[in-house]
């Protein structure tokens, strides 16, 4: 289970930081996801563990974004407003030493457009695009991680990819 987790970590930390967009709130959402699947599914067949993650993951963000929606709306009412911090760029790998400067500036523009259209993607299509195109899960893993239907997957996925093609053209 050590493995596992220290393997997905990172990649769940993204996902739930575009959800959030907030890094200390991310940061929550993954500890604790990590803690209910040691205390409650440790005993589980490897195999199932990843989707099981997701779900449980996807279901701390729903709860988030739930409890977001109601300090919202005291925010409103107080006027008191969200003034949160700018999030950090994409963190990327280093590249190879024979890498085309050209090519490098190129990718990293690239990056931080990606990351503004992920970013502004409708949440459902945010989370089923990086679940099934970052994460690699299929369509029943997503649909069950999701807690929607499989052509429900199927469309927002679909959706995505349309609205990220679009903004990423010049990219090509």
């Amino acid at each position: 289970m050590q493995k596992f987790l220290a393997a997905i970590e990172g990649r769940a930390f993204r996902i739930a930081q575009f959800a959030t967009h907030n890094r200390d709130d991310a940061l929550d959402l993954v500890q604790d996801t990590m803690m209910k699947m040691v205390q409650n599914y440790a005993e589980r067949n490897a195999d199932e563990w990843n989707a099981l993650f997701y779900s449980i993951l996807q279901s701390r963000i729903r709860d988030w974004h739930r409890r977001q929606s109601v300090r919202n709306r005291f925010r409103h009412w107080f006027a008191l407003g969200d003034h949160e911090d700018a999030e950090d760029e994409f963190e990327q790998l280093p590249a190879a030493e024979t890498c085309n400067p050209a090519i490098r500036l190129g990718d990293a523009q690239f990056m931080v457009q990606l990351e503004q259209e992920v970013n502004a993607l409708p949440y459902r299509q945010q989370q089923v695009f990086l679940l099934r195109v970052w994460e690699g899960l299929d369509v029943s893993q997503t649909a069950a991680a999701m807690q929607c239907s499989e052509s429900s997957v199927k469309t927002h996925h679909s959706r995505a990819l349309d609205k990220l093609r679009e903004k990423l053209e010049k990219h090509q």
